[in-house]
């Protein structure tokens, strides 16, 4: 299936915004966050610091009377240069252009399923400036199965978890974790779309690079087809 077909499918699955956070959290409490390179704020903030990132996402979330701030597909981010995990000697073979949408919010906000579906897989993602503690859901629409990802998550979220658990759209599947869990980042979900997991279990790739980019893009289409924030 062409990718510009797979995200009409996406598009087609709800008119309605669908949620993977806390329903009771108003949506006139989202906010959109730019943390791409080319914010010239995020010049201020120490990079290598989840509280300064904390501190930032803070005064941010209080200057825009919201509880979530929302963003990220596809942006190319300063952050993960801190990681070696990330980090390559060349500028085109640098993972710094992310593949998902982050809703930066509290610790413990409850997570959600997008959709019916049943649990594929889930891991911590121990490496410094990785996902931690990761979920990984399969669905299956009108014969089409894709994957969501459900990263940054607290290690309650994967205790006595089991592959091929049925899970309803809308049922709570884990809970956001904090900087000592969540490979060391300000709370926040980082929400991703996938069609082929390549064999992956428990993770996927969630930075490409430049390089990588073409390929990512197919995919990992934009999960505001589901979202739709705005």
């Amino acid at each position: 299936m062409k990718p510009s077909v797979f995200n009409d499918f996406l598009n087609s699955i709800s008119v309605e915004p669908l949620y993977v956070i806390d329903t009771d959290i108003d949506r006139q409490k989202y906010v959109a966050i730019d943390l791409s390179s080319s914010n010239t704020d995020l010049e201020t903030i120490d990079a290598s610091s989840s509280k300064a990132w904390e501190d930032y996402l803070n005064a941010y979330l209080y200057e825009h009377n919201a509880m979530v701030a929302v963003g990220g597909y596809l942006e190319q981010r300063d952050i993960y240069s801190r990681s070696d995990y990330f980090r390559q000697e060349s500028t085109e073979n640098e993972r710094n252009i992310h593949l998902g949408v982050d809703l930066w919010c509290k610790a413990n906000t409850k997570v959600m399923a997008v959709l019916d579906g049943e649990i594929h897989s889930f891991q911590n993602n121990t490496n410094f400036g990785d996902y931690g503690p990761t979920i990984i859901l399969k669905h299956k629409r009108q014969h089409i199965e894709f994957y969501s990802l459900y990263g940054h998550l607290s290690m309650t979220s994967i205790t006595n978890l089991r592959v091929g658990l049925r899970v309803s759209q809308g049922a709570v599947i884990g809970t956001l974790g904090d900087s000592t869990v969540n490979g060391d980042y300000a709370p926040h979900l980082h929400f991703q779309l996938i069609r082929d997991l390549q064999g992956k279990f428990g993770d996927y790739p969630g930075v490409a690079s430049k390089k990588q980019l073409d390929f990512f893009k197919k995919n990992c289409p934009d999960p505001q087809l589901l979202l739709k924030v705005y």
